[in-house]
Formats: structure tokens, C-alpha cells, sequence
């Protein structure tokens, strides 16, 4: 049996049981909690239980002790896993927002996650760098940051993510439909 997913333009059908982690996975400042975030109300809108996870907030939280080694970015990630296996457990959609760089530790997570979904936020680095919301580009082009991602540290792309995002072409509209087409079609 499926809840109806209703919004002014069409009716369309999630799983009553939606207990999926939606990773979004990419550079800095390719769009990553701007989608988080519109499809927490999205999904809200249509009461479905849902969390953002956003990486540097739960850092802040849960793993101000860590650096962005790769074991410290590792560790952070696991206990980013283990949150989304605590809500998805609770019948709540958790959406993270990680870098979340090596495809070793994205494969952990999709290891110990039953609805593990990989959404790709791919923005080329020009992008990212001319969009720098958070300002690290500049920091790290002035040497105040030594392991930024896509600079200083490689960030690994997918290989078979369920979903790509193009943000550096689509709108946020066109993101988050893409995302929620997703969901809409698992069960047809």
C-alpha cells in the first residue's frame, strides 16, 4: 500500500514504509543543503516525515573534535550513517548534505543503510569557486585552509549514483523534481 503524494500539479504514490536515506554527495558549494532543504519541505508538505543532515552543522554538534583528515572525514561519516540509520529506522526520510569526497566511505554508508539512494550534486569547481557561499575557496586560495575539497583534497565522483543534479545548469525546481520523480517511480 502506498500514501498518495499530492501537490497542485499532479497525484503521484510513495511507499507507506519511506524510510530512505537520500545522500547528496559533492564539491563545496555545489548546492547540496539548498536542495536538502527544499526537499525537507517538499516532502513535509506532503507529510513525510523528514530530517536534513546537514554535514557542517552536525560537525559543529556531534564531531567538533574532528579535523578534515581522512580519518577524521571517515569518522564523521559513520556517525552521519548511524543518525540516518537511527531515523530511517523511525520511519523518517533522512537527507544528507555531506561532501562526503572518498568513494570508500560513500560505499560504507550505502553498506550499512537499507534505502541508501546516492544523489550526485555535480557543479564543475569553476562553478563552486565563483558561487563560494561559505567563502572557503577564497580562504583556501589564501592559504588560511590547507585541505579543502576539490583544491587541496580530491573528491572522488560517483560511479553509479542513482541520481545526477547538473546544479551549475538546472534551477532548484528542476533538482528537486528530479529527486522526487525518483521516489514517485520506485514502486510503479
Amino acid at each position: 500500500m502506498s500514501r498518495s503524494l499530492k501537490n497542485k500539479n499532479h497525484t503521484s504514490h510513495l511507499p507507506d514504509n519511506l524510510s530512505y536515506t537520500i545522500w547528496l554527495t559533492g564539491l563545496p558549494g555545489s548546492g547540496k543543503t539548498t536542495i536538502g532543504s527544499s526537499l525537507v519541505k517538499e516532502f513535509q508538505s506532503r507529510d513525510i516525515r523528514s530530517e536534513l543532515l546537514d554535514g557542517d552543522e552536525i560537525r559543529k554538534i556531534i564531531s567538533s573534535e574532528l579535523g578534515f583528515s581522512k580519518n577524521d572525514r571517515d569518522t564523521h561519516l559513520r556517525r552521519v550513517t548511524y543518525l540516518c540509520q537511527l531515523l530511517n529506522r523511525n520511519g523518517i526520510v533522512a537527507i544528507v548534505a555531506l561532501i562526503s569526497p572518498y568513494k570508500e566511505s560513500r560505499q560504507y554508508a550505502r553498506s550499512k543503510i537499507k534505502n541508501f539512494v546516492e544523489v550526485w550534486v555535480k557543479c564543475p569547481l569553476n562553478v563552486c569557486i565563483e558561487r563560494d557561499p561559505k567563502g572557503l575557496y577564497k580562504r583556501a586560495t589564501d592559504g588560511k585552509i590547507n585541505s579543502l575539497t576539490g583544491v587541496q583534497d580530491p573528491y572522488e565522483n560517483p560511479l553509479n549514483p542513482e541520481i545526477i543534479l547538473n546544479t551549475d545548469c538546472e534551477t532548484l525546481n528542476i533538482s528537486t523534481n528530479k529527486v522526487l520523480s525518483y521516489f514517485e517511480n520506485i514502486e510503479k
